[in-house]
């Protein structure tokens, strides 16, 4: 099963939606681990530039399965912030187990939810509302989970082996693109 959906808008900045699914047998998939500006069931909002430190210092985030520390399930090929949330490309290891269970799951759309544990480093409190913004953050595992805190924090995609090359490829020139109107 094959879908595509592009589209391009160009205005003050570039907004790029793109999508391709097809489900294989190589546990790849990508999605959001966290959207920015929206207020979780935690009473927490995260901020765009909230993961930019913890990105660039912390190449080992680790893949649990429902926040576990005992059960990693995967590891990350790819993460970048953009301006919807953090983006994130990863892989089940299919031989884990848990991780073959998680895939089968996720399959079926039986599960979908992607959840981060962090520890919070810069953040301020609304005195009304008791809603935490949060400016910076310390992430160290993203989980696949049942229930995510944040909804829209989810898998948007299981990949297939021979699609990973040329998306990696269009995900550079896309990456480029926005770097260059960026500094407009």
């Amino acid at each position: 099963m094959i879908k595509q959906h592009k589209s391009i808008h160009a205005s003050d900045s570039l907004t790029f939606d793109w999508e391709l699914k097809s489900i294989s047998e190589n546990g790849r998939f990508a999605g959001y681990a966290s959207v920015f500006n929206t207020i979780d069931n935690q009473n927490d909002i995260i901020f765009q530039g909230a993961f930019a430190n913890t990105i660039k210092k912390n190449a080992n985030i680790k893949l649990l399965w429902q926040h576990k520390t005992n059960e990693p399930i995967g590891v990350f090929s790819y993460m970048r912030e953009d301006a919807k949330g953090l983006y994130v490309e990863g892989k089940l290891l299919l031989d884990v187990q848990r991780a073959k269970e998680a895939y089968a799951l996720l399959q079926e759309g039986a599960i979908e939810g992607l959840s981060i544990g962090y520890k919070v480093i810069n953040s301020d409190i609304d005195t009304h509302t008791g809603t935490r913004a949060i400016k910076e953050l310390d992430l160290f595992e993203i989980s696949l989970v049942t229930f995510p805190a944040n909804s829209d924090a989810k898998i948007t995609q299981i990949k297939a082996d021979h699609m990973e090359g040329d998306a990696r490829i269009f995900h550079q020139h896309i990456d480029r693109a926005i770097a260059i109107v960026s500094s407009m």
